[in-house]
């Protein structure tokens, strides 16, 4: 299973080691669970984790988050987006997370703001499920895999 992270549950990941966001990432860690990653996406969690405000929020060092980083680059697994097409979400920034989990055949798109890919939007998603952390994490167990 390969599954695309909006930049907002890696960020959750790293505030709060006992919330659902923190738990997907262990699934990576471990290899329950594939990431899904391409150089724009990779670029997004740079920028946000590099933020100075953002360092200070998580209580992390400028070398924590290269190490953070690192593991991402790591253990995701890459794919390269080529598109003709944008899905024109309200926020562009957000397009690139389709695109992805589009190019990497995705089963979940996890993210915190799941209204930013599905209100006002006119995107068949087809298989791929947008669903926040706490309901991915929800459905991995009802499924009978443990964390």
């Amino acid at each position: 299973m390969i599954v695309t992270l909006d930049t907002s549950v890696v960020f959750q990941a790293l505030h709060s080691r006992s919330g659902a966001s923190h738990a997907i990432l262990g699934l990576v860690r471990d290899g329950s669970i594939g990431l899904a990653l391409s150089v724009p996406v990779y670029g997004e969690y740079q920028d946000v984790l590099n933020r100075p405000d953002k360092r200070e929020e998580l209580g992390l060092s400028a070398n924590d988050v290269r190490v953070v980083l690192s593991f991402i680059a790591y253990a995701g697994i890459p794919f390269p987006v080529h598109f003709r097409m944008r899905p024109n979400l309200r926020d562009e920034n957000d397009n690139m997370f389709v695109e992805l989990a589009f190019a990497s055949s995705s089963s979940d798109l996890i993210t915190s703001n799941v209204r930013d890919f599905t209100v006002n939007t006119d995107l068949n998603l087809g298989q791929i499920s947008v669903v926040t952390p706490a309901q991915f994490m929800k459905e991995w167990r009802a499924y009978g895999n443990e964390t």
